[in-house]
């Protein structure tokens, strides 16, 4: 269990997580406690006791975070609450993230792919995951505010945000000057920002407006009485914003390294994405939704990225009472934490499982075995719009640039979650023209809008 209070907090963030997870499980097996964040903890790593936690017997234990995290992001936020409230409030962002309103927000998304790359052209080295956080937030700010956002409030909003997410994984105190006090600090800022433009949007005449902050502000309850107070609307925007930006940053880092490292693989991707393209009329038509069939590999390329680079290594509950699994006994609690990074990587699953290989998808894995957005009633409710972002970036890179990595990319950083040492620094350019199925040159400048 390690130091007191402290625990084993500093060997896990001080070392490659994956390293500390592996040689637990290799030493104790796939049930071992330790100490967290000033919480004890139990950690589960085979994909039945993942289903055990999180599905058929979810119902003992609920999300939870360190509650340094909770009051970091926000008490009322989606993901620490069961029953009820979470149940009305997932429909609510469900709803707001929906078929249809990704739909809506395929454009808005295309030109905010279009405006990163174009900032990154030239053959200008740059950090691959800052540009990605750059793209993500963005996405982020239009889905939740329905791109009626003016840039000063969007400044606000960044800059707070970043101080907010420096401290999120730092030793929670209040001592002046910390990165944990400054986070606070800065999190007090964020909800004024919030507070601010919910003030001015019910003073319009199209009141809440579009976006998952319309969506929330609307919310009624049976009684017709809103749903949400403004404090607990401020918790689920600053929560989602959380949960849409460094995550869905990582992925796309990930997916630029693995495209560039396999060459093979990226022209099959690059003619794949051409095809699409030629099939929507040299790109002057959206997308349909029966062309999504044709985009297999570039699905599988997703998928692949996301089980090598597990972003989200595991995922916190909390024992509501005694539980006993296979013959040990979670105290009620305890933090309970399923490993999906040691589930993504096991042989025992996967085979190869350290080798990029998108065609293990032709296949559909193992139930319970590949949980990239998580599982159950609390799986992430935004995957759809990360895919989503993953698609367009794939689309528009492979089809109109080319890039290089400079330096060295197999090292990994934790920044809290995993990506290439130094971001990935890359060099990339425009090629003059986008390219045919076939990998050749072709006149048309313009790339279509893709739907899922």
């Amino acid at each position: 269990m390690g130091w007191p209070y402290l625990g084993e907090t500093l060997q896990l963030y001080s070392q490659d997580p994956s390293f500390f997870f592996a040689s637990k499980q290799k030493r104790y097996g796939e049930i071992f406690k330790t100490h967290l964040l000033g919480c004890p903890c139990v950690m589960l790593a085979s994909p039945e006791a993942a289903r055990f936690v999180l599905v058929t017997q979810a119902h003992l234990f609920k999300p939870t975070y360190p509650r340094s995290k909770e009051r970091m992001i926000g008490p009322s936020a989606l993901f620490f609450h069961q029953g009820d409230y979470h149940l009305r409030l997932r429909k609510l962002v469900q709803g707001a993230l929906g078929p249809d309103a990704l739909r809506a927000l395929v454009p808005e998304v295309e030109a905010a792919v279009r405006s990163t790359l174009a900032s990154w052209d030239a053959g200008h080295v740059r950090s691959t995951f800052h540009a990605m956080k750059t793209l993500s937030f963005d996405v982020g700010i239009v889905t939740i505010f329905g791109g009626r956002l003016d840039e000063r409030r969007k400044a606000e909003l960044r800059k707070n945000y970043s101080v907010v997410e420096k401290g999120y994984n730092s030793f929670p105190n209040s001592l002046p000057g910390t990165l944990h006090y400054k986070a606070m600090q800065a999190r007090r800022r964020l909800h004024g920002v919030l507070c601010d433009i919910m003030r001015e949007r019910r003073g319009q005449a199209q009141a809440a407006g579009t976006g998952l902050l319309g969506c929330l502000m609307r919310s009624r309850g049976d009684d017709g009485a809103p749903l949400l107070s403004d404090e607990q609307i401020a918790d689920n925007v600053i929560g989602v914003l959380f949960a849409a930006q460094d995550t869905t940053a990582s992925a796309l880092t990930w997916i630029v390294k693995y495209l560039h490292d396999h060459p093979k693989l990226l022209e099959a991707v690059r003619a794949e994405q051409a095809a699409v393209r030629e099939a929507t009329g040299g790109g002057r038509q959206p997308l349909a939704w029966a062309h999504t069939k044709s985009m297999a590999l570039t699905h599988r390329v997703i998928l692949e990225s996301l089980r090598m680079a597990s972003i989200i290594s595991f995922t916190f509950r909390e024992a509501v009472a005694d539980v006993e699994y296979k013959g040990f006994l979670i105290p009620k609690g305890w933090k309970v934490m399923p490993l999906f990074r040691n589930i993504h990587h096991s042989p025992d699953y996967f085979q190869d499982p350290h080798k990029f290989d998108p065609s293990r998808f032709q296949v559909a894995p193992r139930p319970s075995t590949f949980l990239p957005f998580g599982h159950g009633v609390h799986a992430c409710p935004g995957n759809e719009l990360a895919k989503l972002e993953m698609l367009v970036l794939i689309h528009h890179l492979v089809t109109g640039y080319r890039w290089q990595i400079v330096g060295s990319s197999d090292e990994v950083e934790y920044s809290p979650f995993p990506v290439p040492k130094h971001g990935l620094p890359v060099r990339l350019w425009r090629q003059n023209n986008p390219v045919d199925r076939k990998g050749r040159e072709t006149d048309d400048d313009h790339v279509e809008r893709i739907f899922i």
